[in-house]
């Protein structure tokens, strides 16, 4: 598997950071109206429009846990689906809540880290995330962004009234307006193949972000470009920046491809000055890896024997780490105990 790209690859999830890392470079933009908010309001920051654009404008922020959570939790429902958790339960009597009582084992903790709960060798402890993200920033304005809505909660017959009375339960909520992006670089560190195809499959299948997913939020991740590289690159600011110097100052929505090309040469400019030595996947190239991605992922039979390929491989880790005591060397110990107690016994008989 991405036999062609083998020397960005580790063997084996390494224990010690070894200066390689996956960079996926995303254009998240939402398909509906979303909430994207903190303390009751969207979530707003007040930064430079551009990196050659000195004036201040206020954006849009996609905090970054609501990014991940929801890309873990699609991971996780498929761990579920395919009874990867029934197997870690059934062969090492462990149990995995997420942000409760992680097992410590499993493709989700082992990638995504964490850092409450049970865990390690003398049941405390954490893991820390292999996968590094930071918030996102919308590239238009925040006023060409967002709208304010008025909501309301009728009656069971559908009308605001019940009698002569009207209810007062009316309220307003800022949403963001649709096809507005959010530029995103999620990277990886120390990638194994397995690895690696378990965080793309996220970023493929997760289709909902923010508040009220039951309603709204619906959101649509466009892989722009890969970046192998021995050490991090620009930041999600830096990258809205850029496309923001090079599409200028015009009203969203934007085209698709103006903004895919705008990513690619921002992309192109940035990571020549991060100081790192990369190779940037993008364009044919790209779309020759996401096919060869595709063609195990829509594939049940070759998906499944996927994930328990990378059950394994996260099951490793955990012992190495230990997190996870071998069985065997447990039942050694206790027949050596058995060896010893016989001498003894032996010893004191004679």
């Amino acid at each position: 598997m991405f036999e062609q790209y083998k020397k960005h690859f580790q063997e084996y999830i390494p224990r010690l950071p070894g200066a390689k890392y996956a960079h996926f470079v995303i254009l998240r933009e939402t398909d509906s109206y979303a909430v994207f908010k903190t303390d009751g309001e969207l979530n707003v920051a007040r930064v430079r429009a551009g990196i050659n654009a000195p004036q201040v404008i206020s954006r849009l922020v996609l905090f970054k846990r609501k990014q991940t959570t929801p890309e873990r939790l699609t991971g996780r429902e498929l761990l579920r689906r395919y009874e990867i958790y029934n197997h870690i339960k059934t062969q090492h009597n462990k149990d995995c809540a997420y942000n409760e009582n992680p097992c410590g084992v499993c493709p989700d903790c082992v990638i995504y880290g964490y850092a409450v709960g049970k865990g390690g060798a003398d049941n405390s402890g954490s893991e820390k995330s292999k996968v590094f993200i930071d918030s996102a920033y919308a590239v238009p304005k925040y006023e060409e962004s967002h709208g304010t809505f008025t909501l309301n909660a009728p009656y069971e017959d559908g009308t605001m009234t019940q009698g002569t009375d009207t209810t007062n339960r009316f309220s307003e909520q800022d949403h963001v307006l649709p096809e507005v992006p959010f530029p995103s670089v999620v990277t990886l560190r120390d990638p194994t193949p397995n690895t690696f195809l378990y965080l793309l499959n996220n970023l493929y299948r997760t289709k909902r972000y923010g508040a009220q997913t039951t309603r709204t939020g619906q959101m649509r991740n466009k892989l722009v470009a890969i970046i192998f590289a021995d050490g991090e690159i620009f930041s999600n600011l830096r990258l809205t920046q850029k496309i923001y110097d090079i599409i200028g100052d015009i009203l969203p929505p934007y085209g698709l491809d103006s903004l895919k090309e705008a990513t690619e040469q921002a992309v192109n400019e940035l990571i020549q000055e991060d100081g790192v030595f990369y190779e940037l996947i993008a364009k044919e190239a790209l779309v020759s890896l996401q096919n060869e991605a595709q063609s195990l992922l829509t594939d049940e039979a070759s998906f499944k024997q996927w994930m328990n390929l990378l059950t394994e491989e996260t099951l490793s880790y955990a012992k190495a780490a230990g997190v996870l005591k071998e069985e065997k060397s447990e039942n050694t110990n206790s027949s050596r105990s058995r060896r010893n107690k016989n001498k003894t016994d032996e010893g004191e008989d004679s």
